[in-house]
C-alpha cells in the first residue's frame, strides 16, 4: 500500500498532468481498504448447515462465488452444499458440466464432493424460458430437508440446514429458472411456518440482489454504491438473531478468497462454458467480488 502510494506520488511530482491517470491506478488500492472494512463490518453466519440453492452449473461461480469463498472460511464454521437443480443439458453437455460443478465447487471451499447435488428431473428442464413449477421446487426442499418436521412435536433433527441461499425475485439476469427457484424457496419456507404457526421458520432465506444493468457491469467500482444502498440495515437482526443483511466481498489480490479464485473456479472448472461472452462476464461483473443478500420475511 505504501509502496503504491510513493509511486503515485512520484508520478505527481514528475508530471501534474498524469493526475486521471493516478486516480485510476489508485483505485484498486481504494477498493482493497473498502473491502477490508467491509467484511468487517458487516455480519455473516457462523457455525451453520447452509444449501445453495442453484439452477444451473456455473451459477456457483458466476454469481455467488463471493458468498461461498466467505460461508466456507474455516473459521466461521459452517457447512455449505449445493443443490443444483438441473444438469445444463441444453447444449447436450449435462455430464459434463454436472463434473465441472464439482471441480468449482471445491475450488471456492466445499468440504466434499458428496456436498454438491445435481438433479436430472423433467421437471426442472435447462432451459431460457421455461418456468419451473414452484410447487415441485418446494415440495423438493422439503422433502430433502425437512421431511419430517411438523409432524412431532419432537423436533430435534427434523430439519436439517439452518439456511438457504438463492436468487431473488428478479433472477439476476432475468432467467426464468433463476427466478423460480425463488418462489420455490419461499413456497418452502411458508410451508415449514405452516406446520408450526406462531414460531419462526427453523430454516432463514437469504437471496441474492439483483441490481441495474450499469451496477451489474461496474465490476470491483461497485463496492462503494453498494455499501451506500446497504446502509445500517445490515446490523438489524431477526427474532433468531439472523441479520437482515449479509455483505460478502472479494479481495482483488491473490489469496483464496480472491477474484482470483472466482476467475479460476470458472475457468479452471467450467471449461465447457467459456465463450467470448463468459469473457466479459468474468472482467466487468460486480458478481464476481461482490455479493449483497437480503433475508426474505416470508409469511405462512
Amino acid at each position: 500500500m505504501a509502496i503504491a502510494m510513493d509511486r503515485a506520488m512520484g508520478l505527481l511530482r514528475s508530471n501534474p498532468y498524469n493526475v486521471p491517470l493516478i486516480c485510476l491506478g489508485l483505485l484498486p488500492l481504494i477498493y482493497t481498504i473498502t473491502s477490508s472494512t467491509t467484511q468487517r463490518s458487516y455480519p455473516t453466519l457462523r457455525d451453520k448447515k447452509i444449501c445453495l440453492l442453484i439452477a444451473h452449473p456455473d451459477d456457483e461461480a458466476m454469481f455467488f462465488s463471493p458468498t461461498v469463498l466467505a460461508l466456507t472460511r474455516p473459521e466461521n464454521g459452517n457447512h455449505v452444499k449445493i443443490l443444483c437443480l438441473s444438469t445444463g443439458n441444453a447444449d447436450g453437455l449435462g455430464e459434463t458440466r454436472r463434473r465441472e460443478l464439482v471441480k468449482s465447487a471445491m475450488l471456492l471451499g466445499l468440504r466434499r464432493e458428496e456436498d454438491i447435488f445435481v438433479m436430472d428431473s423433467p421437471d426442472f428442464p435447462d432451459s431460457m424460458t421455461a418456468k419451473w413449477d414452484a410447487d415441485r421446487i418446494s415440495t423438493l426442499l422439503r422433502s430433502a430437508f425437512a421431511p419430517h418436521y411438523g409432524n412431532s412435536r419432537d423436533e430435534g433433527g427434523m430439519v436439517v440446514i439452518d439456511a438457504l441461499i438463492t436468487f431473488d425475485k428478479s433472477g439476476i439476469s432475468s432467467h426464468p429458472n433463476h427466478i423460480s427457484l425463488y418462489h420455490g424457496a419461499r413456497g418452502f419456507i411458508s410451508g415449514l411456518l405452516k406446520k408450526r404457526p406462531g414460531r419462526p421458520s427453523p430454516v432463514d432465506l437469504y437471496t441474492l440482489t439483483s441490481v441495474g444493468m450499469l451496477r451489474k457491469y461496474a465490476g470491483f467500482m461497485d463496492i462503494f454504491t453498494t455499501r451506500a444502498v446497504v446502509g445500517l440495515s445490515a446490523t438489524r437482526k431477526n427474532k433468531k438473531g439472523s441479520p437482515d443483511k449479509l455483505v460478502h466481498v472479494s479481495a482483488l489480490t491473490a489469496g483464496r478468497e480472491s477474484y482470483g479464485s472466482a476467475r479460476r473456479a470458472m475457468t479452471h472448472a467450467h471449461k465447457s462454458q467459456m465463450v467470448w461472452f463468459r469473457w466479459g462476464w468474468i472482467a466487468l461483473s460486480r458478481y464476481m467480488v461482490i455479493n449483497d443478500l437480503r433475508l426474505e420475511h416470508v409469511e405462512a
